[in-house]
């Protein structure tokens, strides 16, 4: 399984990043929520170095902020709500006090009604509406506490008739793709008009990967599903609008959509939290960790953890040892077995799976698959095969995209034009990156002819050490 991990305060020099990588990180996640264009154009110029000089292929996640909705300033920085006195949200720019503050969101004042409850600041803030106006909500706290400037604000149940990528997000994006980033994740999708959207503005410069972090989203997955590269359960807001009891669910529901789709998912949000401030995480946070791989996710992602925590590369190597011994349990295999797709009627798909099915018997070291677009990795990568799959690319645009699907370890290599090559370029690299050793059966798997994508229609045995001969 992949880690992502995010750059922040934290880790934003080159000696932190390279030792991020070293540590476990696949891919490296830029939270354009904060921090300026020019910090993130720096930590991209980091990442490429580190891939120049380890030799590896590097992803990078443009994570966008999207339409975070958030009431204004208070005159001191915060204020106490009490239990069951009233507080207006108004669209007034003025400083707010103990008797109201601004929500410069009128799609919220048109969205809610008389009993609505309205969740502040991740949902430690609750509040009922009592009149509504499209220019104020007169509310009640029913649970309050403190609140400060800019917290965010949650409508449970509620479609807003708001795009996912503000004016701020445009712009990031733009600038994200001129940096050449290899995903961009899109926040708060509700609508499968909001990804359709977003794969224009992208034009196929990257992969777009869709954040189910709305209950809304839920309704329309499967065609979520069919207009992304991957998805996120980001299960920080979709935990606000939700009960808890019914998040483990829908992270489950949305990884086995994942693998009938054959798209990458990532499993997000506070898996090793107390590490921001520990240097070990609870035995909690390990059993989470080890749950995502036994629900099949392709990869964990850290945020606060590495962009601000104290301990950012123990908490890499700390998710790394997790993940690697979980991958080794014996239940693992049978777990697998069981969630694995049946097999689209299409020779590709009957070449990966047969792939897997061959590499198990002969108790092969790897997979190879020499692939141009990354489709045939991503399809034996679906299968969840004993092995590590090694995804052997002309292209370094697919092998950095690569770095997030499960299992799969993509490298640069030249082309090839005959079965002959492919299979001699196979042994060799596989055993140059100490995946296979001299003796060591493989499977190769390709498409003929050569350098077309997506006509997977080979497989072949070979041993390393071994001439080839068609």
């Amino acid at each position: 399984m992949k880690i992502v991990a995010t750059l922040g305060p934290a880790t934003s020099d080159l000696e932190r990043v390279d030792a991020l990588f070293r540590a476990g990180a696949d891919v490296f996640r830029l939270n354009f929520s904060h921090g300026a264009q020019e910090d993130h154009a720096r930590n991209v110029e980091h990442i490429r170095r580190v891939e120049k000089k380890l030799g590896r292929p590097i992803a990078i996640l443009a994570d966008m902020q999207g339409p975070k909705l958030r009431v204004g300033r208070f005159a001191a920085g915060h204020v106490v709500l009490q239990w069951g006195r009233p507080f207006r949200l108004d669209l007034s720019p003025q400083p707010g006090d103990g008797s109201r503050v601004q929500l410069p969101h009128p799609e919220i004042m048109a969205a809610a009604s008389v009993g609505y409850s309205l969740l502040l600041d991740d949902g430690r803030i609750q509040l009922e509406v009592v009149r509504q106006t499209p220019e104020y909500l007169e509310t009640r706290v029913t649970v309050g506490g403190r609140l400060s400037d800019r917290k965010g604000v949650n409508l449970p149940g509620a479609i807003l008739p708001i795009p996912a990528l503000t004016v701020k997000d445009r712009s990031d994006l733009a600038f994200a793709l001129d940096c050449g980033v290899d995903y961009i994740g899109l926040s708060f999708v509700q609508r499968p008009e909001d990804v359709a959207e977003a794969r224009e503005l992208v034009g196929g410069r990257a992969l777009l990967m869709s954040k189910i972090e709305k209950p809304q989203a839920l309704e329309k997955l499967d065609e979520i599903f069919q207009l992304s590269d991957a998805v996120m359960v980001a299960r920080g807001d979709l935990g606000v609008e939700l009960p808890p009891e019914d998040v483990p669910l829908i992270q489950k529901r949305v990884i086995r959509a994942a693998h009938r789709w054959g798209k990458p998912v990532v499993v997000a949000t506070q898996m090793m939290e107390s590490m921001t401030e520990s240097p070990s995480p609870t035995r909690a946070e390990a059993s989470d960790v080890a749950t995502a791989v036994f629900d099949g996710a392709d990869a964990v992602m850290l945020s606060a953890e590495t962009a601000t925590g104290k301990y950012p590369i123990e908490t890499v190597r700390m998710m790394d040892r997790i993940l690697s011994r979980t991958e080794r349990d014996e239940d693992l295999r049978a777990t697998r077995a069981s969630m694995r797709p049946t097999p689209e009627k299409s020779s590709a798909d009957a070449i990966s799976v047969a792939a897997r099915q061959v590499a198990e018997t002969i108790e092969a070291s790897v997979i190879v698959a020499f692939t141009t677009s990354g489709v045939t990795a991503l399809r034996i990568a679906r299968q969840r095969p004993d092995c590590v799959i090694l995804g052997l690319t002309p292209s370094m645009e697919t092998a950095r995209r690569l770095a997030l699907p499960w299992g799969v370890h993509p490298l640069v290599c030249e082309g090839t034009f005959t079965m002959t090559e492919t299979v001699a370029m196979a042994t060799q690299l596989s055993s140059r990156a100490g995946i296979a050793r001299r003796g060591d059966e493989i499977v190769v798997v390709a498409g003929v002819p050569f350098g077309k994508s997506g006509g997977t229609n080979s497989l072949r045995v070979a041993r390393v050490g071994a001439v080839s001969r068609d």
